[in-house]
């Protein structure tokens, strides 16, 4: 592993270990800091980065073999942890479990780890096509797993008022509310205004510049800060199998899918393995505070991923390697 990739996960830890010791001492006061903060990054912070990022991006240009290649298995794998969630009815009373898990397996840490990363190994070549995928990587998992979640709480909200709710307003119940979210809803607007052939304007595009800039400090403060006030007691297990599914499953699938479905081969594959091998996302913690379920198993997923993707990011480039 290269000097540049281990001091970023240096720097990772250190802020996540500010923001435990933030918790602990009550530097921000009392109660569920975090939740607050979160709720910050959730309405402010990340609605901006995806609409600005959405509004910006060259849809011509992407490599839409390769994305698809990544696309399609991690979206895949989202699926089949979700309905797995669903069928094993471990989640009784947590209508949102089965998708946070969902997220958490497929949702990595592609901004802060992944650009200094593919950077670092394959140049700016390589970078083109990580940020391709960095580009639609939110905007696809989260309103995906966001359409799921609203559906389940749909059902969930008229199991408890004992209404039995016809299939036309479930549906319609479910697109409003997935519709009007701080993540889908800027996607959308941002994609209209790309479609559309607007520019952002300099003086907005500067604020949004600015509040973009928040979501990983903040993001990191609320892991540490999470870890604090959660703990992991009775999560360990759970986060160790969504750990283990994020660090070597989901790559195993993208290596499968783009070698030998799609053809792929050299950097493009190096890169979407990879990209599929990072370890559990800062966003998967955010949406499990949103819908106030598995907090403390998306924060220990997180930081167990992080420090086992130490021994499993060599493992993969050893793969690759051999293979390309």
């Amino acid at each position: 592993m290269s000097l540049v990739i281990f001091l970023k996960l240096v720097a990772i830890f250190s802020i996540v270990a500010i923001g435990f010791i933030a918790d602990r001492a009550r530097w921000l006061g009392e109660g569920d800091v975090a939740r607050v903060l979160s709720n910050a990054a959730f309405y402010l912070f990340v609605p901006a980065l995806l609409f600005r990022t959405t509004a910006r991006i060259d849809l011509h240009a992407l490599p839409w073999r390769t994305l698809a290649a990544f696309f399609v298995p991690v979206v895949g794998c989202l699926l089949a942890v979700y309905f797995a969630g669903r069928r094993t009815q471990q989640t009784a009373g947590r209508a949102a479990a089965p998708s946070v898990r969902a997220l958490s397996v497929s949702f990595g840490n592609t901004v802060q780890l992944g650009i200094p990363m593919v950077t670092a190994l394959y140049g700016v070549e390589g970078l083109a096509v990580h940020l391709a995928i960095v580009s639609l990587h939110a905007l696809t998992l989260l309103t995906v797993a966001t359409t799921l979640v609203e559906l389940d709480l749909a059902r969930a909200r008229a199991a408890h008022r004992g209404v039995e709710q016809t299939l036309a307003r479930t549906l319609a119940t479910t697109v409003r509310n997935t519709v009007i979210h701080p993540v889908v809803l800027p996607v959308l607007v941002g994609l209209l205004f790309n479609l559309a052939g607007f520019r952002i304007p300099a003086f907005a595009d500067e604020t949004l510049v600015l509040l973009a800039q928040a979501v990983v400090p903040v993001c990191l403060v609320v892991i540490g800060m999470s870890l604090a006030h959660y703990g992991v007691r009775g999560a360990l297990r759970g986060a160790v199998w969504l750990s283990a599914a994020k660090l070597l499953l989901l790559p195993a699938l993208v290596l499968v899918a783009g070698h030998w479905v799609a053809g792929l081969d050299g950097m493009p594959l190096a890169v979407i393995v990879l990209c599929a091998a990072l370890p559990v996302g800062s966003n998967a913690l955010l949406f499990a505070q949103r819908y106030e379920t598995l907090e403390h198993e998306a924060t220990a997923a997180i930081v167990i991923s992080t420090f086992a993707f130490v021994v499993s990011a060599p493992l993969w480039l050893a793969v690759v390697g051999w293979i390309g």
